[in-house]
Formats: C-alpha cells, sequence, structure tokens
C-alpha cells in the first residue's frame, strides 16, 4: 500500500520531537531474568529490514517517559466529568498508571506491591467494561476487579487455578460478566519453553464473575486449550472476542513454530483457520475490534517489531487482510486499546498503543481510517 502523508500541525510536530527526543535520552535500561516474558528471547527484527507495505502515521501524542515503570497495557474509560482516562498497568512499580486520554497528561498512580485486595504483584493484562476494571495479576495469580472511578478494590479471584496469567477478555454474561484468562504456565523441566502439546489444554481459563449479596465474586467455570500441532497455543497472552461473529482471536507469539492469530469458537474450539501466517514478521501481539452498527468494522492486531511496531487491520467478517500502518516513534507495543467514542479531541475515535514499555502512544482514528481507506463507523 503506498505511503500516504498528512501534514500535521505544528503543535503535534513540536510535541512528537520533544517527546521523541525524552523517550531517546530515557531508552528503557536492561531488564533482568526476572523480567523478562517467555517471548523476549532471540533476535530482534526491525520493521526497516522487513520490507512490508505499510502506512506511516503520526502519532496525536505520546505519554512522558516512564521506563521504570515497565508498562504492558491499556485500557480506556470516560470518566464522569466526560474525560476520557487511559488506565495502563506497570509491571515494573506494581500499579495502574492514569493518563488524560486526550492529552496525554499523567493523573494519577494506584497501588502499590502486595496480595492484599488493592495492591498487586506485576500487572500485565487489563479490561474495562462499563463502570468496571479487571486487572491481571501475573506474581500473584489472579484476576483483580476495580470499580471506576475511585479505584475501590472489589474482588479478587482465580489465585486458585491460575498459575501463570498474561491476557484477558471481559464480556456480558447473564446478569454478570464472562472474564477469558490466558495462562502461560510454561514446562516444568524448562521455564523458558512451552510445554508438550499434551499439557496445553488449559491454556486458557474461564471465570463467571457475578454481584451476589452486594458483593461480587469469581468463580472458575471451565478451561481449554487446543493440543494440536496445528492449533495449540504455545505462548500464551493476547486474546479478544466478536460474539456477533462467535469468534475468540487468539495470538500466537511463538515465533518458533509461526507467529500468527489463531481463530476459535467462543466454545474454546479451534476453528481450523489461522489468521496473518507470514504476514506477521516479528511477533504478534495485542489485538483491538472495530464494531460497526451493521455487523461489519476491523480487526487491529500488533506486530511487535523493536524499531518500530506494525499493526495490521483484518476485515471484521471474512479475516482478509486491509492493510497496516506504523507509527513514527511508537515502537516495541505490548499491549493496545480502540476507543471508538468521538469526543472534541478524537472525533473518530482514537487508538492507543504501548511504546517499548514506557510510554503511550495515541492515535487518532481519523488518520488510520483515511490511510487505510476504511468505513467510516464512527460511535
Amino acid at each position: 500500500m503506498p505511503l500516504r502523508s498528512r501534514k500535521p500541525c505544528l503543535v503535534r510536530g513540536a510535541l512528537l520531537l520533544a517527546v521523541a527526543g525524552l523517550l531517546s535520552a530515557c531508552a528503557s535500561a536492561p531488564r533482568g531474568a526476572a523480567d523478562r516474558e517467555p517471548d523476549e528471547k532471540g533476535g530482534e527484527p526491525l520493521l526497516a529490514e522487513a520490507k512490508v507495505p505499510h502506512a506511516v502515521i503520526s502519532e496525536t501524542f505520546l505519554t512522558p517517559a516512564m521506563p521504570e515503570a515497565n508498562l504492558d497495557s491499556p485500557a480506556a474509560w470516560r470518566a464522569p466529568d466526560g474525560r476520557r482516562w487511559v488506565i495502563t498497568t506497570a509491571k515494573g512499580t506494581h500499579q495502574l498508571i492514569v493518563f488524560d486520554g486526550d492529552s496525554g497528561v499523567r493523573l494519577r498512580e494506584v497501588g502499590s506491591k502486595g496480595t492484599a485486595l488493592g495492591e498487586m504483584n506485576r500487572p500485565n493484562g487489563i479490561s474495562v467494561i462499563e463502570d468496571l476494571l479487571f486487572v491481571v495479576e501475573r506474581d500473584n495469580r489472579r484476576v483483580q476487579l476495580f470499580a471506576l472511578p475511585t479505584f475501590e478494590p472489589l474482588a479478587a479471584f482465580g489465585d486458585d487455578v491460575l498459575r501463570e496469567p498474561y491476557g484477558l477478555w471481559v464480556r456480558s454474561a447473564g446478569a454478570g460478566y464472562e472474564v477469558i484468562v490466558s495462562d502461560n504456565y510454561m514446562s516444568p523441566a524448562d521455564k523458558d519453553a512451552p510445554p508438550p502439546l499434551a499439557e496445553l489444554g488449559q491454556r486458557f481459563r474461564r471465570f463467571e464473575v457475578t454481584r451476589e449479596g452486594g458483593r461480587w465474586q469469581g468463580k472458575a467455570s471451565g478451561s481449554f486449550g487446543d493440543t494440536t500441532a496445528q492449533g495449540a497455543i504455545r505462548i500464551a497472552e493476547s486474546l479478544h472476542g466478536d460474539p456477533t461473529n462467535d469468534r475468540l482471536m487468539i495470538a500466537e507469539e511463538d515465533t518458533a513454530v509461526g507467529t500468527q492469530l489463531r481463530e476459535y469458537g467462543l466454545d474454546g474450539r479451534y476453528r481450523g483457520r489461522n489468521v496473518g501466517a507470514g504476514l506477521f514478521k516479528a511477533q504478534a501481539e495485542g489485538m483491538a475490534l472495530l464494531q460497526c452498527a451493521d455487523g461489519s468494522g476491523y480487526w487491529i492486531a500488533t506486530d511487535q517489531f523493536k524499531d518500530r511496531s506494525l499493526f495490521h487491520v483484518f476485515d471484521r467478517r471474512t479475516l482478509e487482510h486491509v492493510g497496516a500502518f506504523s507509527g513514527r516513534i511508537t515502537a516495541n507495543t505490548d499491549g493496545v486499546w480502540l476507543d471508538p467514542r468521538g469526543d472534541t479531541r478524537f472525533p473518530k475515535g482514537v487508538f492507543y498503543a504501548l511504546h517499548d514499555d514506557q510510554a503511550v502512544a495515541a492515535f487518532d482514528w481519523r488518520d488510520v481510517s483515511k490511510a487505510l481507506r476504511l468505513k467510516d463507523c464512527a460511535q
């Protein structure tokens, strides 16, 4: 796809230049073995060398660099005063970091290291639904539930069954919610290697979250995972669902077998289809879904290059590849979040992507849509 340019305003250009200099000066310090993820090994592929056709889009802003925080995943929420918040997990400081979603200004930090409610130990995956915030804690082996906007801790669950949880997806289910958590337990014989195929049947855990007698609780309700060579998930983190199409998309991050997206049904069965095989050159990571009112829309999935992240776009219904884009700065992305709701700053919505473990980048969806000639289905 030909690269399309859009002349940035002076404010945006000045801001990006300042941020780029700041991020270069505050590059992340090398992390120890305890901070390494199972997928962080081997070489570091570069988009500059991959020769993948894509559009380059200027970031609207990047939040201030926080290399010590080791940021992982964002989620957006509309505050009571109408402002958009971006809430990000910080693995290094065991907190949640809250930014203004329209400016990138850092608003507050939530939590500290510990095991009590309200405390966290290496928070990773995050999701917002209505006025509830779900956070996966890898080293507490649980999911914690918070109320927004107060961040009051409401419940914690999963520590009786989860072994090494990373990502999650949440949907409404009856009077409560269903939470599906990726459990990236590794081989007992080699902590850097996935288990044998036969042991991957519990790669994903289901939980029912309900409110009974005024109190929230989460109960394990099953597990699933394909154990065939074609459908198994060796390295599990990112997942996202589309109930309209009875579809659960899961990122296979293991480059040894070919990193790509695998299509499952919401029943947990592998459907025999892999998406993006050959398109992902670095590592498939965070995903988001734009849902149009007529049932159409787009999947956005990250290819985690170290120099600049690439974001592949797929048709929601057919899963055909539509195109790809990158930012001018954003690199080494873990989690992403698409907020389709418009406001004065982002009339057609905004796409957030983590930058190199230390900042959040915001992309105006108008820029993405124009560059890739996507359908307008703003909400």
